[in-house]
C-alpha cells in the first residue's frame, strides 16, 4: 500500500515550517487540511503560509473558494484526494499538513457512515433542523445523544452529524458503540510536535498578538465591507468570529485578543484530545521535530 505522510496536531505547534522542510528533502508537495485555508482573503488570521514560507514547495488546497461561500469536508474530499492520488501514482509521497482532524479523516479513509439503515423521515427532520437550526443546534444535539461522535465529528461536518443522529434515533445506540469496520485508503504516519501544555499556550498567546499587530482586525473590517456575512461559515473562524462579536459588544482590542487566546488555547486542546487517538501517530519532542527523526520512522 503506497505511504502517505501526515503532519498534524494542535494549532501553532510549527506545522508549515516542518511539513515544508519534508517536503523539500522529498522532492513532494503539500495538501494544506485546514478548514480557514481554503478561504480567499483570509489570510493573517488564518496563519496562511506566505510565499516565502512555502520555500518554493507547491501547496495545494488553499486559496480555493470565495468567503461568501460555503465548504464542506464532501468539497474537500472531491479536491483534495485526487491530489493525493496524482502524487502517489508519480512515485511522490504525498504530505497531508493541517490540523482539521475531519479533513484529514476524510483523505485518509473511506466514509463509514455506520450499520444501521436509513430512515427518510428521521433524515428529512434533522435536515430541516439544519436549514431552520443550524448546524450548531444539531452538533449540540449530537453532543447531548452521542458524546464520543461529537468530539469527532466537527460542525460543519453535517452529513456525518445528521448520520450520527439518524443511527442514534433509528437504534437507539450510539454511533460511537458501533464497531464499524474502517478502511484505510492509504498506508500512512502521521506526526505532530508535542509541546508542553504551558510552552504551546505562550507560542499561542504570541501568535496572536502577532496577527493583531499584522493588521488582523482591518482584515476581518475588510471582510465585512465587501459584503461577507458575520454569520457566515469563513466568519466562525476563531479570531474572526471573536473580533465582529467584540467590535459589536465595543469591546477594546486588548479585550478581543484576551478572548482570541482564550478560545485558540481552548482549540488546541480539543485537537490535542483528536489526534492522539489517531492510529499511526508519533509524537515528536520539540527537541527532535526535524526532517531526519521523521525520516528515520517511515
Amino acid at each position: 500500500m503506497a505511504k502517505v505522510v501526515v503532519i498534524c496536531g494542535a494549532t501553532a505547534s510549527g506545522k508549515t515550517a516542518l511539513s515544508v522542510a519534508l517536503a523539500k528533502q522529498l522532492n513532494t508537495e503539500v495538501i494544506s487540511a485546514d478548514s480557514m485555508l481554503v478561504y480567499k482573503g483570509l489570510d493573517v488570521g488564518t496563519a496562511k503560509p506566505t510565499e516565502a514560507e512555502k520555500e518554493g514547495v507547491i501547496h495545494h488546497m488553499i486559496d480555493v473558494v470565495e468567503p461568501f461561500e460555503k465548504f464542506s469536508v464532501s468539497d474537500y474530499e472531491a479536491q483534495a484526494l485526487p491530489l493525493v492520488e496524482r502524487l502517489l501514482a508519480q512515485g511522490k509521497t504525498p504530505i497531508i499538513c493541517g490540523g482539521t482532524g475531519f479533513y484529514i479523516q476524510a483523505l485518509l479513509y473511506k466514509s463509514q457512515f455506520g450499520n444501521a439503515g436509513a430512515d427518510e423521515k428521521i433524515r428529512a427532520e434533522l435536515e430541516e433542523s439544519l436549514k431552520i437550526k443550524g448546524k450548531t443546534y444539531l452538533h449540540e444535539l449530537l453532543k447531548e445523544k452521542d458524546p464520543e461522535s461529537a468530539l469527532l465529528l466537527h460542525e460543519n461536518d453535517t452529513k456525518r452529524v445528521i448520520r450520527a443522529l439518524e443511527i442514534f434515533f433509528v437504534t437507539g445506540k450510539r454511533k460511537s458503540e458501533q464497531k464499524d469496520e474502517r478502511i484505510p485508503r492509504f498506508d500512512f504516519t502521521a506526526f505532530s510536535v508535542d509541546f508542553p501544555r504551558e510552552t504551546l499556550y505562550q507560542r499561542i498567546d504570541l501568535r496572536v498578538e502577532k496577527m493583531f499587530e499584522a493588521g488582523l482586525k482591518k482584515e476581518v473590517i475588510s471582510l465585512l465591507d465587501q459584503g461577507v456575512s458575520p454569520t457566515s461559515q469563513c466568519m466562525q473562524g476563531i479570531g474572526y468570529k471573536e473580533i465582529v462579536e467584540g467590535m459589536a459588544a465595543g469591546l477594546t482590542d486588548k479585550e478581543i485578543v484576551a478572548v482570541i487566546q482564550k478560545n485558540t488555547r481552548n482549540y488546541a486542546k480539543r485537537q490535542i484530545t483528536y489526534f492522539k487517538r489517531m492510529e499511526n501517530h508519533v509524537l515528536l519532542s520539540p527537541e527532535r521535530a526535524n526532517v531526519e527523526e521523521i525520516l528515520s520512522t517511515l
